[in-house]
């Protein structure tokens, strides 16, 4: 099978499965403020994200690559939608082209139709330096994701199957590269152990990347003779990785996985994250609205993010951290389990 086919199955199999919502956000539940003491015109989008320097706390997460004309099309649109709503955009793994030069017009044209826009380039964990310099050349990008998907590649039937020194290549890149290097998940959550071994590094980001959107083991699973099912539960709901990463990192921490809404996104900011990062949702919207469907929903989804930080009393996405908010359920039993405090939560520290 061609990579570009397999690229766009993973495409029309992400939109046929759906997302699980097992992400767990909704053990968040926020304490109402009946007195926020501020407007909606108070309310500033613009986050801390360090190296970044993202302008909105939402972002379109990486999701194609390498498929040919139909994701050249595809990431056309979602460039344009990213510089019309003045939100980041991340473009799937560009392995595909550092192998075949062909394929590169479907990455670059992303820059082409986003000149000024905040842009993130994308390679697996096997990438070199030299691979991540070239990666990050061919778009002009402003950061580099370096994606971990063990899951997905021992669900592949033709994936990898050992993946040492990965953590080794990592902050060599980190260490080489000009520009900022986050390090993300592919749906299955980054723990705590994780996320201090990257503390470690010179990585900017950590992205947690949880359980409870698309399901690339489901997705590769379709595609084997002999269905690997468990691997389908498999992995960290997206609000128990945050809190994950966020306990293991002092850095940026992206918050993605599943998430469809803005009340989403605000859990995602009340557990840790810095910033959300959108795939799923936003290539649904894309397929079924088309661009300038896409560009209104995104534009909803920031007029939403104000309404509740409106509600919250929340003047910067920063605030939004000590808002008081209530953790039950499954989350709330993990996170004991795990040895994570959870009272803080409910009751925030004074400043």
């Amino acid at each position: 099978m061609s990579r570009a086919k397999r690229k766009m199955d993973h495409i029309n199999y992400a939109l046929s499965t759906g997302q699980c919502r097992a992400t767990w956000l909704d053990c968040v539940r926020f304490v109402h403020q009946a007195l926020p003491g501020i407007g909606v015109a108070d309310v500033s989008l613009e986050p801390k994200t360090g190296d970044l320097k993202l302008k909105s706390p939402v972002f379109i997460n990486a999701m194609t690559g390498g498929g040919g004309s139909e994701t050249l099309q595809l990431n056309a649109m979602l460039a344009r939608a990213a510089k019309e709503t003045g939100i980041a955009m991340a473009v799937g793994s560009q392995m595909a082209a550092l192998k075949d030069k062909q394929e590169r017009e479907s990455y670059s044209i992303v820059r082409k139709e986003n000149p000024d826009g905040v842009i993130f380039g994308n390679l697996g964990s096997e990438a070199t330096v030299e691979q991540a310099l070239e990666a990050v050349e061919m778009i002009e990008a402003d950061a580099l994701q370096i994606h971990l998907n063990v899951v997905q590649e021992l669900t592949m039937p033709e994936g990898d199957r050992q993946f040492r020194g990965a953590l080794e290549r990592i902050a060599m890149i980190a260490e080489a590269l000009d520009v900022p290097v986050i390090v993300k998940e592919t749906g299955f959550g980054i723990s705590q152990e994780t996320a201090i071994s990257l503390e470690k590094t010179q990585v900017a980001a950590i992205d947690a990347s949880g359980f409870g959107g698309t399901n690339f083991a489901s997705i590769e699973n379709e595609r084997r003779k002999r269905k690997l099912a468990y691997f389908e539960d498999w992995g960290i709901p997206t609000a128990a990785a945050i809190v994950e990463c966020r306990d293991g990192f002092s850095r940026t921490v992206l918050g993605s996985g599943g998430l469809q809404d803005a009340g989403d996104v605000v859990r995602a900011l009340r557990l840790g994250a810095d910033a959300a990062g959108i795939a799923g949702s936003f290539l649904k919207h894309a397929v079924s609205l088309g661009e300038s469907g896409l560009i209104e929903e995104i534009n909803g989804l920031h007029e939403d993010l104000r309404m509740l930080m409106t509600a919250l009393g929340a003047r910067t996405i920063e605030d939004i951290g000590s808002a008081p908010a209530v953790i039950n359920g499954e989350l709330l039993s993990y996170l004991q389990q795990r040895g994570f405090e959870t009272e803080h939560f409910a009751v925030p520290l004074k400043n």
